[in-house]
C-alpha cells in the first residue's frame, strides 16, 4: 500500500475516537451493511465520523489491506479495529459493544 493512502488512514483512525469506514455517509448509507453499523453508533448516541469509501477508491482499496479484512463497513474505536458488520451487531445484541465503549472510555446512552 502506498504510504500515502496508509498515512491517510492512519490520521482518520487516530484523530476520530470513533471511526466508521463506510459506504456513503451517516447522514446517507449507501449499503445496507453501512446503514446497521451508522444505525447502532446512532442508537447508542455514539459521537462518531463516517468515511465515505465510494469517494475514494484509494481509501476503499486500502482500508482493506490495512485491516485485512476484505469487507466494509469497518469500524475503529480508539485506534482499534473492531469489525464488520456482523461482528458489530453480534456484540451490539450481546452488550459487548456498549463494554467496549465503556472500557475505552467514549460515552454512549
Amino acid at each position: 500500500m502506498n504510504e500515502n493512502i496508509k498515512k491517510r488512514i492512519e490520521d482518520y483512525i487516530k484523530k476520530n475516537e470513533v471511526c466508521l469506514f463506510m459506504k456513503g455517509t451517516p447522514e446517507i448509507p449507501q449499503c445496507g451493511f453501512s446503514l446497521a453499523v451508522s444505525n447502532m453508533l446512532k442508537h447508542l448516541n455514539v459521537n462518531f465520523i463516517g468515511v465515505n469509501v465510494l469517494e475514494d477508491p484509494d481509501i476503499r482499496e486500502g482500508i482493506k489491506e490495512y485491516s485485512d479484512w476484505p469487507t466494509i463497513p469497518q469500524l475503529y474505536v480508539k485506534n482499534e479495529f473492531i469489525g464488520g458488520c456482523d461482528i458489530v451487531k453480534e456484540m451490539f445484541e450481546k452488550g459487548e459493544l456498549q463494554n467496549k465503549l465503556k472500557e475505552k472510555k467514549i460515552s454512549y446512552k
